[in-house]
């Protein structure tokens, strides 16, 4: 079972905390020592050691040379943001509306050459159609609170960026679980205009769509949480409260085990639009 994303999250910000504690000791200084020498009170320092408060990069820099050692100044800090990068609430992403979220990524979806999602529950977003996409969207900024809903507004966006399966240069591996075809999103008239394409977009050139059967007859491997993979750069790790992007070669691989197994326990072509019209007939 892939290592849980918020742990990994969590060792990364601890690597950094031991290594700002390692040179401390290494110059001989003692937390308060080291606090009078930044400027700040020395639980401040007890914080940042202990991974209980993440360090700015003006905080690295003045640490670094209260230790002398000031070359080590830039790799430090660029550690310390890659571990925060790791973990980042929606709440935040979010502030800005749904909409601004789904547009900020489509030069990033432009320059991705091959796109790896598992999905368990939802219809992966690259295939969602534009009412799908705005149930599912306004249900999320409902339960999040978010002053403006603009949900409506950001399935139109989550749409238009996903225009890119149909753009020359890139490929889409993407698996389904069953059950997730009948989690009904948005309005009866929604959910089967969703299912109707799924029957065309898994004819697409540039896409292989998988459904793993609820009755398959001996599962490899359990359903997992929902997980993207763009090139072999990174996995990112859909949670209730953050997203988490893993970049380790060693996790990498570990959410690429999974997934060849989940794909090989996959049916495709007509086998897979069984399924989906089955879905459909369930909605009558």
């Amino acid at each position: 079972m892939p290592t849980s994303p918020s742990s990994s999250a969590q060792a990364a910000r601890q690597a950094v905390a031991e290594r700002l504690r390692d040179l401390r000791r290494a110059a001989g200084l003692t937390v308060t020592e080291l606090g009078a020498a930044c400027g700040w009170h020395h639980a401040k320092t007890s914080r940042m050691e202990n991974a209980r408060t993440a360090p700015s990069a003006k905080d690295i820099t003045a640490w670094c040379h209260a230790c002398g050692v000031e070359a080590l100044t830039a790799d430090l800090v660029a550690q310390s943001l890659n571990a925060e990068s790791m973990y980042s609430e929606w709440r935040d992403q979010m502030r800005g509306g749904i909409k601004r979220l789904q547009e900020s990524l489509t030069d990033f979806y432009r320059e991705t050459r091959l796109f790896r999602v598992y999905s368990s529950t939802l219809i992966p977003g690259l295939l969602q159609t534009e009412g799908y996409a705005a149930g599912l969207l306004t249900a999320i900024a409902d339960f999040r609170q978010i002053p403006v809903n603009d949900g409506a507004e950001a399935g139109a966006a989550r749409v238009a960026r996903s225009r890119v399966i149909y753009e020359p240069g890139h490929r889409f591996v993407l698996l389904i679980e069953e059950a997730a075809l009948y989690y009904r999103i948005g309005d009866d008239e929604a959910m089967a205009a969703q299912l109707g394409f799924l029957l065309t977009a898994g004819a697409l050139p540039a896409v292989s769509l998988g459904i793993v059967p609820s009755s398959h007859p001996q599962r490899r491997q359990w359903p997992h949480e929902t997980f993207h993979m763009y090139d072999d750069a990174f996995v990112s790790v859909e949670l209730l409260s953050a997203q988490v992007k893993l970049t380790q070669p060693s996790e990498i691989a570990l959410y690429l085990r999974a997934f060849e197994n989940l794909r090989s326990m996959a049916v495709y072509g007509a086998d897979a639009r069984a399924l989906v019209v089955r879905a459909i007939d369930a909605l009558r």
